[in-house]
C-alpha cells in the first residue's frame, strides 16, 4: 500500500453516537492537517448504525450507512474499524471478527480492554494488526501516548488520575455548595453530566477500568480488572468534605497504580489530596492524570475526559498512528501495553489488605472522659501512629444533641489490614455511636 499523498485510509465506523459524530466531524473539518501530517488522506467511508436514518443525516453522501456490522467487516476495500459501540457483549464479538478479517482497530472501550484486553491483544498480534485506543483513558488527553512512548526511558513509580468526570463534577459540587451526594447526583443528571443510570461511575467501575489499563502500560504488567480494589462516592457525605478542607485536603475519586516491592498496587476510591497540589485542584468535569517516573520526575496531564470532540481528537490521532504504520512489518509496531508481549511482568496485584496508606477517620462518639484515651489506644495495639486529632465541639454538629461530637484522626502510613481490625475495636466501642468513617490519604509527593 503506497504511502504518497493519492492513498486514502478507509475507515468503518461502529455506532456514530456521540463520539463517532464528532469523529466524522474532526476528520471532515481538518482534513487537510490531518492529511498532511499522516500523508494520505484518512476518511470514513461506511458506518454501521442499528438507526440507520440518523446515521445518514450526520454524514450525508460521504459515506455508506449500513446496519449490519458484519457487513462492515466483511467489506475488503475497509483498512480500519472504529468500534464505538461500548460494553463487553456484541462489541467484544465484532473487535474479534474484525481482527480476524485483518483490519487494525481503533477503540474507545476501555471496559472491554480492561476485562479481554489479554485475548484482543493475543489476537491482533497474531493477526499482525494495530489495536489502537488512546481513547479509552481520559478522552482527549493523550495519557496513552505519553505513557508508551513519551515516558518509555523511565522506571515508572506510581500513576494517579481523576479519570472519571461524573464524579469529579459532583464531588466539586458537594464542596462548592455543602451539599450532600443524593442531591448533587440529581442534579448532575439532569445538567447530563450523569447518566440515568449511573452505576458505573459513581461506583468507581469506569474509574477502574481506566486505571487497569493505566497500571498495565506503566508496569508492563496484564490487565486484570478483576484484582482492582473499587470503592465508589455514593457514602461520602458533605461533612467529610467539610471537615477535609479544613485540614488542608480536597476529596476526589483517584485512580491509582503504583509499584511496590512486593507487587502492584491497582485501587480507585475517594482520596483525601493535600489541597496545594495542581490534582486537587482539577474542577467540574475535568481529568487530570499524574505520573511519577525515576528520570523525569511528575508529570501531568490535564483536559477533557469526555465528550464529542475530545474524544473524537483522541480517535483521530489514533487513525493518525494506523495510517503512518500501514505498510510498516509488524515487530516495528510499538507494543499496545508499551512492553514487549514476551517480555510482561508477572508482578502480582496486591490485595487492599496489603496497601499501606495514610488515613482519615470521622467518629461520632459520645463526649465523656476517656474515649479518646480508649480509641487512641486501639490504635497503638494495632502499632497505627496518628498524626492530628480534632474533636468538634457538640454544637458543631448539625442536628445533634450536646451529648456527641465528631472525633476526627489523621494516620500516619499503616497497612489497610491493620487499620480494619482497629475500626472493628473502635466500633465495637459502646461510646462510638455510629457507623466509622475512613478514607484513604495520598499526599502524591
Amino acid at each position: 500500500m503506497s504511502q504518497d499523498n493519492q492513498h486514502l485510509v478507509r475507515v468503518g465506523l461502529l455506532g456514530i453516537g456521540t463520539v463517532g459524530g464528532g469523529t466524522f466531524t474532526v476528520l471532515q473539518r481538518n482534513q487537510e492537517e490531518i492529511r498532511r501530517r499522516a500523508g494520505c488522506g484518512i476518511a470514513i467511508t461506511m458506518v454501521a448504525d442499528l438507526n440507520v436514518e440518523r446515521a445518514k443525516q450526520v454524514v450525508g453522501d460521504h459515506a455508506e450507512v449500513v446496519a449490519d456490522a458484519r457487513q462492515l467487516i466483511a467489506n475488503p476495500n475497509i483498512d480500519v474499524v472504529v468500534e464505538l459501540i461500548g460494553g463487553y457483549g456484541i462489541a467484544k464479538t465484532l473487535v474479534m471478527e474484525a481482527i480476524a478479517a485483518g483490519k487494525h482497530v481503533v477503540t474507545a472501550n476501555k471496559a472491554l480492554l480492561a476485562v479481554h484486553g489479554t485475548e484482543i491483544f493475543a489476537a491482533a498480534r497474531a493477526k499482525g494488526v494495530i489495536v489502537a485506543f488512546e481513547a479509552a483513558v481520559a478522552g482527549g488527553i493523550p495519557i496513552i501516548k505519553a505513557l508508551r512512548e513519551g515516558l518509555t526511558a523511565n522506571h515508572i513509580e506510581w500513576v494517579a488520575g481523576i479519570i472519571n468526570g461524573t464524579t469529579n463534577f459532583i464531588l466539586s459540587e458537594m464542596r462548592d455548595k455543602g451539599l450532600d451526594f443524593d442531591v448533587v447526583l440529581k442534579e448532575a443528571q439532569r445538567l447530563g453530566y450523569a447518566e440515568a443510570d449511573p452505576t458505573f461511575d459513581i461506583e468507581g467501575v469506569d474509574a477502574a477500568h481506566k486505571a487497569t489499563l493505566l497500571s498495565a502500560i506503566a508496569f508492563g504488567i496484564p490487565v486484570q480488572f478483576d484484582k482492582a480494589y473499587v470503592e465508589g462516592i455514593t457514602k461520602l457525605s458533605a461533612a467529610d468534605i467539610k471537615y477535609a478542607g479544613q485540614l488542608g485536603y480536597r476529596i476526589k475519586l483517584l485512580g491509582i497504580a503504583r509499584r511496590q516491592a512486593s507487587g502492584i498496587e491497582l485501587r480507585v476510591h475517594p482520596t483525601l489530596v493535600p489541597q496545594r497540589r495542581l490534582i486537587a485542584n482539577v474542577e467540574g468535569a475535568m481529568n487530570a492524570v499524574m505520573v511519577q517516573g525515576d528520570a523525569v520526575g511528575t508529570t501531568m496531564y490535564y483536559g477533557k475526559g469526555a465528550g464529542s470532540e475530545p474524544t473524537a481528537s483522541a480517535v483521530v490521532a489514533d487513525l493518525v498512528d494506523i495510517a503512518r504504520l500501514i505498510d510498516a512489518p509488524t515487530d516495528t509496531h510499538v507494543p499496545p501495553l508499551a512492553f514487549q508481549h514476551d517480555s510482561m511482568s508477572a508482578a502480582p496485584i496486591l490485595p487492599i489488605e496489603e496497601v499501606v496508606t495514610s488515613f482519615y477517620l470521622r467518629l461520632r462518639v459520645a463526649d465523656q472522659t476517656g474515649v479518646l484515651a480508649k480509641i487512641t489506644g486501639i490504635l497503638a495495639e494495632q502499632n497505627i501512629s496518628i498524626d492530628a486529632v480534632i474533636q468538634r465541639e457538640a454544637d458543631e454538629v448539625s442536628g445533634e444533641d450536646g451529648n456527641q461530637t465528631d472525633l476526627i484522626i489523621l494516620t500516619h502510613d499503616t497497612k489497610e489490614g491493620r487499620m480494619n481490625t482497629a475500626i472493628a475495636a473502635m466500633q465495637a466501642l459502646p461510646t462510638v455511636l455510629a457507623p466509622i468513617v475512613r478514607l484513604r490519604k495520598e499526599e502524591l509527593a
